[in-house]
C-alpha cells in the first residue's frame, strides 16, 4: 500500500499546506510511480534516476517542483521508519534561478488611479469597487484569491486592520491605509448589503478571473499595455515600493504572508538593481565621465 496518501494527510494537518500544493504534490508523486513503474515507497536509487529522461522536457520550475516533492516524499518516509535510506540523491538537478518579478513604476501607478478615480468620481458601484480594489491590491499587498474572498466580517470597525486567511488557512492581520479605508466606506455603502462577502456577485464572491479582466480594462483606460497588469503585479509592486522606502524586510515578509523569508528576499534583489542603476546615474564618478 502506498504512503503517498499517509504524506499529502501530514502536508495537510502538520505543516498546513494548502489545497493547490497538496494536489499539485500528489499528481507528481504519482506520475513517477507512473514512470519509474514501481511502488514510490520501495524505488532504488537507479529508478529515480530514470526519472530524468521521462522528464526532460519540462519547464525548470515544473521540474524543480517534481524533485521537491519527491525529496520531501522520501524524508517523510525515512521520519516515520518506512525506510532506511534516502535514495533522492539520484533525481535531476534543476539550475532553477527565480525570475524578478514583474514591477510598476511610480508613474504607472499613479497613472492607474488617476484613472480609477476619474471612474469612481460618478459613484458607480462598479467604479468604486474597483477604486477599492486597487486601493487594496496595491496599498496592502493582498493575493488575489485573498481579496475576492474576504467576508464582510474582514473588515473591523474601529482597528486600520483587515483580518485575512492566506496561503495555508493562516490568518494574518493586513494593515488598510488611510486611502484605502475611504474607499472601503464608499463601497460599503453601494455593495449588495445582503451578501456576506465584501465584493459579492450572483454566485458568491467576485472571482479571479473577472478580478484579471477589470484590472486589464484598467491598464487600457491608463495608457498601460494590458499584459503589464495583474493582482500579482500589484502586489509586487506594493512589496517593493515599501521596501524602496525603507520598509524592514522583516515587516514586509508579515505584511506578505509569506512563510519562509527566503521567498521575500526576492525584493532585495530587485531593489538592489534599483541602487546600481542609482550608483551609475548619481555618482560623482559616473557624471564626470559622461561630461568627458
Amino acid at each position: 500500500m502506498s504512503a503517498i496518501p499517509d504524506f499529502l494527510a501530514m502536508l495537510a494537518a502538520e505543516r498546513g499546506a494548502a489545497r493547490n500544493t497538496i494536489l499539485a504534490y500528489g499528481r507528481d508523486l504519482e506520475q513517477a510511480e507512473e514512470l519509474i513503474g514501481s511502488n514510490l515507497d520501495t524505488a532504488s536509487s537507479a529508478q529515480l534516476a530514470k526519472l530524468g529522461a521521462g522528464w526532460s522536457d519540462l519547464a525548470p520550475s515544473t521540474l524543480a517542483r517534481k524533485v521537491s516533492a519527491l525529496r520531501q516524499f522520501f524524508g517523510f518516509l525515512v521520519d516515520d521508519g518506512l525506510r532506511d535510506d534516502d535514495p533522492t540523491h539520484a533525481l535531476p538537478r534543476p539550475a532553477t534561478r527565480r525570475p524578478l518579478p514583474k514591477i510598476l513604476s511610480h508613474e504607472e501607478v499613479e497613472s492607474l488611479f488617476t484613472a480609477a478615480e476619474e471612474a469612481a468620481q460618478t459613484n458607480s458601484p462598479t467604479a468604486v469597487r474597483l477604486l477599492t480594489l486597487l486601493e487594496m491590491l496595491y496599498g496592502s499587498g493582498l493575493r488575489a484569491t485573498e481579496l475576492v474572498s474576504l467576508p464582510v466580517s474582514a473588515v473591523p470597525r474601529d482597528a486600520p486592520f483587515l483580518t485575512v486567511i492566506g496561503k495555508g488557512g493562516q490568518a494574518r492581520m493586513v494593515p488598510v491605509s488611510h486611502r484605502a479605508d475611504k474607499a472601503l466606506k464608499r463601497w460599503l455603502a453601494l455593495r449588495d448589503s445582503s451578501s456576506r462577502w465584501l465584493f459579492p456577485s450572483r454566485t458568491g464572491h467576485l472571482s479571479r478571473v473577472r478580478l484579471f479582466q477589470i484590472l486589464k480594462d484598467l491598464a487600457v483606460r491608463a495608457d498601460l499595455p494590458p499584459e503589464k497588469l495583474s493582482p500579482h503585479v500589484l502586489r509586487h509592486a506594493f512589496a517593493t515600493h515599501l521596501l524602496e522606502g525603507g520598509a524592514d524586510l522583516r515587516a514586509l515578509q508579515t505584511l506578505l504572508g509569506h512563510s519562509d523569508i527566503s521567498t521575500t528576499q526576492i525584493y532585495t534583489h530587485v531593489d538592489a538593481a534599483r541602487l546600481v542603476r542609482l550608483v551609475n546615474e548619481r555618482h560623482p564618478l559616473a557624471r564626470g565621465r559622461r561630461s568627458d
